[in-house]
């Protein structure tokens, strides 16, 4: 059985897994879908202290206070820089890495800095209707009215200091035995391509691609779960 710890992107929270983690428990694999501080349930606890850092101590945390090993850590969209920070602190205790339409920085990246300059200064403007605090929820077309609604309800702002932080990397994230890049194909512009293009060049990276729009584990579940347990060699 696979120890799977996956971390939910920008605007959302740990329900966001809640399908694909049900169709890994039923076979019996350990899954935690934490969520980062500020979110969802927790978003009442967003202050200014929020920021990139803060998420990846939060998922370090969790994996050695579960005593977790053999982990395949997986990340969808902001969660790639989480993931990134916490491969490069405990790459020992995971199996596998795995991006799911995620950014995936260098270090010294951050998501603005990923972004183009229309993005950053969006972000910052409308960071003015949260005290400074965050940035509204971007919308991104789901493939049924049914989630979409779901989504649009349960999404909140995002800290802006998770987006502005610099990660700070030594490049051992880089040592992970198994990693992979997946590209949701189904949606455009995808910012997420170029590291894509790029992985899919390198052996030692595994690369899939999901006819899903952003929101992969909502539009396709079994396809993730299915992704998840190849990463996991199960």
């Amino acid at each position: 059985m696979a120890n799977f710890v996956l971390i939910h992107g920008g605007f959302r929270g740990g329900w966001i897994w809640k399908r694909v983690a049900k169709a890994l428990r039923k076979e019996g694999h350990d899954v935690y879908t934490p969520t980062l501080t500020g979110l969802a349930e927790r978003s009442h606890l967003i202050h200014s202290g929020i920021n990139l850092s803060t998420h990846i101590q939060e998922a370090v945390g969790l994996i050695e206070y579960e005593d977790l090993d053999d982990v395949v850590l997986c990340g969808h969209s902001y969660a790639g820089m989480v993931i990134s920070g916490v491969a490069d602190k405990l790459w020992e205790r995971l199996s596998s890495l795995v991006y799911l339409d995620a950014w995936f920085p260098k270090h010294g990246d951050s998501v603005l800095t990923l972004s183009p300059e229309p993005m950053q200064v969006g972000a910052i403007r409308d960071s003015a209707k949260h005290g400074g605090l965050a940035v509204s929820p971007i919308p991104f077309v789901l493939a049924n009215a049914r989630d979409q609604a779901m989504v649009d309800s349960k999404s909140t702002p995002q800290p802006l200091a998770t987006m502005a932080e610099a990660i700070r990397l030594q490049g051992n994230h880089l040592k992970v035995k198994t990693k992979m890049y997946v590209l949701a194909t189904n949606w455009s512009p995808n910012p997420f391509t170029q590291f894509y293009a790029n992985l899919v060049k390198d052996e030692s990276w595994t690369t899939r691609t999901i006819a899903t729009g952003h929101d992969a584990m909502l539009d396709d579940t079994d396809g993730v779960a299915t992704l998840l347990r190849e990463a996991a060699h199960i």
